[in-house]
């Protein structure tokens, strides 16, 4: 498939939160990753406004395991409140992905260049990633370097399936749909010898409409080149004092 990167990701925590657990202040990670927490990984290894990632697909390589924490939540009316979070403990995980460019930003049109796009998220991958990487939350460290999907032992390669339910795929917003509404979308995930493979987000079938909001606009002031903003910087009348 055109412009598609392969990496592996991994930590000592995830935290993908069940969203479910969140009601009574406490958080359990799901067992496997979304489709958005993957998303946000490859954005943080390089993103732009006219592209749009999907994830093709994740392998899970390390077994399955759980650890629970106790936690002190940030409160801001001064409580002092222990609550236990459920983390992934070790995971490490191997993702496939693409991106196309993003059809409801005419605006961007000019920067629909495949190949600049593409060569500088390889640089981007070997370097680790031009963002901090997380797995799923702050306090979860990760790391990312470039590989080939399929290579290597995984754990659940002889797993014919494992059917995990219903799960959250992911937020659509409007600046890649072309709508108002902001959607929480899910789907009912499958692992299939220790694969996941993504339905794209336009398929999926269970939809809840969580709220508004608008894509975000870019125009010169935020496209500025490099020459001209350090031309802003420099004292008025041209030389360094």
């Amino acid at each position: 498939m055109r412009n598609q990167l392969e990496f592996e990701v991994y930590g000592n925590y995830a935290l993908f939160t069940d969203p479910v657990t969140k009601l009574g202040g406490e958080k359990f990670s799901y067992h496997v990753p979304s489709y958005q927490a993957l998303k946000g990984i490859v954005e943080s290894i390089y993103w732009k406004p006219s592209i749009i990632w999907h994830i093709d697909e994740v392998r899970i390589i390390n077994a399955i395991q759980t650890e629970s924490k106790g936690v002190r939540p940030i409160e801001y009316n001064g409580g002092n409140t222990l609550a236990y979070y459920t983390y992934l403990r070790n995971p490490r995980y191997q993702v496939r992905c693409h991106f196309e460019f993003n059809p409801y930003r005419q605006d961007l049109n000019h920067d629909h260049n495949e190949g600049k796009h593409f060569n500088i998220a390889k640089r981007a991958l070997k370097a680790g990633g031009r963002r901090d990487i997380f797995l799923g939350a702050r306090e979860c460290q990760g790391y990312v370097e470039p590989c080939v999907f399929g290579e290597g032992k995984g754990f659940y390669d002889e797993v014919p399936e494992v059917d995990f339910g219903i799960m959250v795929h992911g937020i659509s917003y409007p600046d890649e749909t072309g709508r108002k509404e902001r959607e929480t979308r899910l789907w009912r995930v499958k692992m299939e010898y220790g694969v996941i493979r993504f339905i794209r987000p336009e398929e999926c079938a269970l939809i809840r409409k969580t709220g508004e909001g608008s894509a975000k606009p870019f125009g010169p002031v935020n496209m500025q080149s490099v020459d001209n903003l350090y031309e802003e910087l420099l004292p008025r009348g041209g030389g360094s004092e």
